[in-house]
């Protein structure tokens, strides 16, 4: 992401058709990761004012609370519950982050003097709503990935090739492209990057409207990562994610089992799901989830592609990488993840309480994705800001028919340096026309996820639905 030393875009666009194929990058760029990159493919320098510093990575911890990397869950736990300001403390310290002194803020009022680092779609919010502002702080780069996820990223550099839009073949555990030369190869690092083996976690969904109402569904998820998952290899080249989710509130949602499996089977949409339903007892196919089909109890504003910023096949788009620039971005969010907080102190009308997001400098790969003639999808665009030192997607604008902003996408990302991986939690979509806006992975006010779970992937067979329903 180079940000320093222009304001502007700084690659040529690179356009994806339908049946090109790309190989690896050539011996003598992959030997820049770990070098002039860092492992994964960011530039290890800072920009040239020091806005954006040198990477660090996990030196941030070993330096200053080694046992950061290694805490367990019933560890993490009872600090939440028993001294969560020691915790907030510890994480704060060790990550170098400061909550108590903003650079500055960007508002209405003074959002021109900051346009050239804000999407169109920050932009758009700061217009609408005189409440919203953005605090900007310090930018810190202490995200990072196991050891094992950077080697592999280096071998994948030479080897990794995309077919099309969905078709990677020749990568294994780590990051596919880290020295990526289409807009879909950026797509896929985010996609196939490194989140553990497998995860419970507890998360909270909300809608909240205009008048500050609030619509929650609460959810336990159970999740096995079959590509980046270093205790089961190699991977087979066919399923990504494995997924399986419970409702347990609200009562009239309680029950509902929902299985997904994310596939390289394009017949599929890159998705197969399952539903059961406590009312009838029955497991059925879902025929349709994936693109812009609404996800289950979202009330129509997070459509099945949004689901982890981006999920699902890249088919129906034209990917262009646009290049890198500097861009604000939400970072380092563990303010607005302090178990401190509750849900009506976070969720607000039009917009999150703006005293709790941090927004950080960061270089950010741009990628767009127009529509292909003749297929259709309610987002007629999509732009991307990719967060250079993660390959997290940070923020998307989505432009409807007219191409005119709709909807603004934000996954507040954190570095949990115990897995170790960089996440989005939560994630937000602001609806520009209704005026709502969805939250998702809301967990202040649950335990702390299970990262530790272990799964057979038998768990994740539909037969396993209805057990799974008796069981309870």
């Amino acid at each position: 992401m180079n940000h320093a030393a222009r304001a502007g875009l700084v690659l040529a666009g690179f356009w994806l058709g339908a049946s090109s194929a790309y190989a690896g990058v050539t011996a003598a760029e992959a030997a820049k990761l770990g070098t002039s990159l860092t492992p994964v493919g960011a530039e290890a320098a800072g920009n040239k004012d020091g806005s954006i510093p040198a990477f660090q990575g996990r030196k941030f911890y070993d330096g200053k609370d080694p046992e950061l990397l290694t805490i367990t869950r019933a560890k993490l736990e009872d600090y939440r519950k028993n001294k969560p300001d020691e915790l907030e403390a510890r994480f704060k310290k060790a990550a170098g982050v400061d909550f108590q002194n903003p650079l500055f803020e960007i508002t209405k009022a003074n959002m021109a003097q900051y346009a050239a680092k804000l999407t169109d779609g920050h932009k758009a919010l700061l217009a609408k709503y005189p409440t919203y502002k953005m605090k900007v702080y310090k930018s810190v780069r202490s995200g990072f990935f196991p050891v094992e996820i950077e080697a592999a990223t280096k071998a994948n550099a030479t080897s990794a090739s995309l077919t099309g839009t969905d078709d990677v073949k020749g990568a294994t555990l780590g990051f596919p492209f880290p020295i990526p030369k289409t807009g879909a190869e950026v797509i896929w690092n985010h996609k196939l990057k490194y989140r553990g083996t497998s995860v419970k976690r507890f998360n909270n969904q909300a809608i909240v409207k205009p008048d500050g109402s609030i619509s929650i569904t609460k959810l336990v998820e159970d999740v096995k990562f079959k590509y980046a998952n270093l205790k089961e290899q190699p991977w087979d080249g066919k399923i990504y994610t494995m997924y399986m989710s419970e409702s347990v509130a609200p009562a009239s949602k309680a029950g509902q089992i929902v299985l997904a499996q994310e596939t390289s089977d394009l017949s599929t949409g890159g998705r197969t799901a399952y539903i059961y339903s406590p009312g009838t007892a029955r497991v059925t196919r879902a025929p349709d989830v994936g693109y812009d089909n609404p996800a289950l109890n979202t009330d129509n504003e997070q459509y099945n592609d949004q689901i982890d910023v981006f999920n699902g096949s890249l088919d129906r788009y034209n990917w262009k990488l646009i290049g890198k620039k500097e861009m604000y971005i939400p970072y380092n969010s563990l303010q607005i993840n302090s178990p401190k907080l509750k849900y009506k102190d976070i969720l607000k009308p039009f917009h999150v309480n703006p005293d709790y997001p941090r927004y950080e400098l960061h270089r950010v790969w741009v990628v767009e994705a127009t529509l292909k003639a003749g297929l259709r999808h309610n987002f007629a665009k999509r732009v991307f800001y990719v967060d250079e030192d993660s390959w997290s997607i940070a923020v998307v604008d989505d432009y409807d028919i007219r191409g005119q902003i709709w909807k603004v996408q934000e996954a507040h990302l954190l570095s949990l340096p115990f897995i170790p991986t960089v996440t989005g939690i939560p994630e937000l979509i602001y609806d520009l026309q209704s005026n709502r806006y969805f939250a998702t992975t809301l967990t202040n006010e649950d335990p702390v996820s299970d990262f530790e779970a272990k799964y057979d992937d038998k768990y994740f067979e539909p037969a396993n639905l209805k057990r799974k329903a008796k069981n309870k």
